[in-house]
């Protein structure tokens, strides 16, 4: 499964007979081509032993890790992240370097790390030409790292403000505690209403956008009436999420077409499931829910549901 989030392509020598797209730093990229497309093109356009190191370490990224999602960030960089990022991949004149971004918590029993030692967070892997790194130990060290992100994915962040904002520094909580966020197109507002979730929803609506990210191809996101919604472009939302006080409901708008149909709702074609704190996410379940769904078309606001 891989689900990319893409943002500008970096600049790079063209290649005889290349596709023409939009220039290099044109916004218009973003919508252009998923992550994965661009960060093939940058292996493409580094060639020698800096494309060949980057796909190497590239390939065991993903192998190490099939639930890794491969994003473009930072006008040109490649980023791999599950549960947030876990390593980066740059490439410099004389060295390909892959930053860990915890690194200094992450087990290392092979030394692999040889670069940024000094900080407290980060570690970094240099590559120089003609050197190798051990493909087994690499991929447990990036094994390690996803799982130092799944933990503080699931531990309490006491320094955060889950209701800090734009407008006067807060986001509102509504009724039962859900989130009032502008609305919005686009994976941002998204994030800042899963940055605005109480208590235990907050790690619980992060482990739920990593999983649809995981699973469902093309996604498109945005907030509307305060809440985040998921679809196909083209084809209308077919997910939408709602904290209140005690649960957060899952909403499948074409819910009744689903096998088995989710159990809650008696409307025409909406259902849903609500979670509760301490419930298990029957991942199997839902994931085949979700590619149903997105396999239907979609709800579209203000037009007549058949």
């Amino acid at each position: 499964m891989s689900h990319r989030t893409p943002t500008t392509r970096s600049k790079g020598p063209a290649k005889a007979g290349a596709k023409a797209g939009p220039p290099v730093d044109d916004p218009r990229a973003v919508a252009a081509e998923p992550a994965s497309r661009l960060i093939d093109q940058r292996i493409r356009d580094l060639g020698g032993w800096r494309g060949e190191t980057l796909a190497r370490m590239r390939a065991l990224i993903l192998e190490a890790d099939p639930g890794m999602i491969e994003e473009w960030k930072w006008r040109g960089t490649p980023v791999w992240s599950h549960y947030g990022i876990v390593c980066t991949g740059e490439t410099y004149a004389k060295v390909v370097k892959l930053t860990f971004a915890r690194g200094a918590r992450t087990p290392d029993p092979a030394g692999l790390f040889n670069a940024s030692l000094e900080g407290n967070t980060r570690r970094a892997i240099d590559i120089h030409e003609g050197e190798t790194v051990d493909a087994g130990a690499f991929k447990a060290l990036v094994q390690a790292a996803a799982a130092q992100n799944g933990l503080a994915a699931k531990q309490p962040k006491a320094k955060a403000k889950p209701n800090e904002g734009k407008k006067g520094g807060k986001v509102v909580l509504l009724s039962g505690g859900n989130p009032q966020i502008a609305k919005a197109d686009g994976d941002a507002p998204v994030q800042a209403y899963i940055a605005a979730m109480p208590g235990w929803k907050r790690a619980f609506g992060e482990r739920l956008d990593a999983f649809i990210v995981r699973t469902v191809p093309n996604l498109r996101k945005a907030v509307k009436w305060n809440s985040p919604l998921y679809g196909i472009e083209g084809q209308g939302w077919f997910l939408g999420v709602h904290v209140f006080t005690h649960y957060v409901k899952l909403t499948f708008f074409r819910g009744t077409s689903l096998r088995p149909v989710p159990p809650g709702g008696t409307g025409k074609d909406a259902r849903w499931i609500d979670i509760r704190e301490g419930d298990a996410l029957d991942e199997a379940q839902m994931a085949a829910w979700l590619r149903q769904a997105a396999a239907l078309p979609g709800w579209l606001p203000g037009r007549e549901q058949a």
